[in-house]
């Protein structure tokens, strides 16, 4: 039987759902381990809402990922199985319904390099996770015309919290420009470093994907604000930015659209939800590129 860590038990999803989950999580574990033959080979790792189990079978070292069953699980396991491992964690084995995913087993996170080679990194993963896309995901055109109806509203709500030409930027991007999808290709809608692990057969690969279809740009935001605390100066946001476009050979116009309109979103977001630290990195991008 496993010992979940405190510091899992601590992440904020529990503090509101998942008691009775977390209960069964050890025998749970213990039960799949049975299922697929698995044995367990180190310490429990975490993200915030799933445990990930270094495990053996047959001698190959794999990592038994569980987290609640539900949507999300089976739109990541579609995911996983789209790409094909291509730039992507390979799935051995998946159970939707008990959430458990067999994968391969990878190293450690990009977040331990240095962020001049990490963000060349991160960009050619950008570039190499862009196959074709999924008829069936949502856009990112879509999903731009969709959300950029309610900034208007939430920043009301919200008594005013930036500039108004912040706002008004935002949303006539989301119904303009990027509201019609240049290209159709396989978009990862949470990329950024902590989701990049050393590999083996290539050196590093993505977990944890969310897929969409469209602008491969749609997330180039996230890399920038989880990284910002790392960039002394606007010129050095500008150069990674720079980096990015270039590494993922992008059109930069359309790059610097998609920061600025994602980086709204997450400001309303971010102060939506209560946050603190990540409206302050976003003001600071805004001012940065617009």
């Amino acid at each position: 039987m496993i010992e979940l860590p405190p510091s899992f038990l601590a992440m904020p999803r529990w503090w509101t759902e998942g008691a009775d989950w977390l209960a069964a999580l050890p025998a749970n574990a213990a039960a799949q381990c049975e299922r697929w033959d698995l044995k367990l080979d180190g310490e429990v790792a975490h993200g915030s809402n799933a445990i990930v189990l270094p495990v053996l079978r047959y001698g190959e070292p794999l990592a038994l990922r569980l987290s609640p069953p539900g949507a999300e699980v089976t739109e990541q396991i579609h995911a996983l199985r789209w790409w094909n491992g291509h730039g992507m964690v390979r799935l051995v084995d998946a159970d939707a319904d008990r959430g458990a995913m067999l994968l391969e087993r990878l190293g450690a996170p990009l977040t331990g390099v240095p962020l001049d080679e990490s963000i060349a990194i991160l960009g050619g993963l950008m570039r190499r996770l862009a196959i074709s896309g999924d008829p069936m995901s949502l856009s990112t055109a879509t999903m731009a015309r969709r959300r950029a109806g309610e900034f208007g509203p939430q920043w009301d709500r919200l008594g005013s919290p930036f500039d108004k030409s912040w706002l008004r930027a935002a949303e006539q991007l989301g119904a303009g420009p990027l509201a019609t999808a240049e290209r159709d290709l396989a978009v990862n809608g949470d990329f950024h470093a902590d989701q990049v692990l050393r590999g083996a057969r290539e050196p590093w690969l993505v977990v944890d994907p969310v897929l969409y279809r469209g602008d491969i740009e749609f997330d180039l935001a996230r890399i920038l604000w989880t990284s910002l605390d790392k960039m002394q100066t606007d010129a050095d946001i500008l150069e990674h930015f720079g980096t990015l476009v270039e590494t993922a050979a992008l059109d930069s116009d359309r790059a610097r659209d998609w920061v600025v309109y994602r980086t709204v979103d997450y400001y309303l977001w971010g102060l939506g939800a209560g946050l603190t630290e990540d409206p302050v990195r976003c003001r600071r991008l805004l001012q940065v590129f617009l």
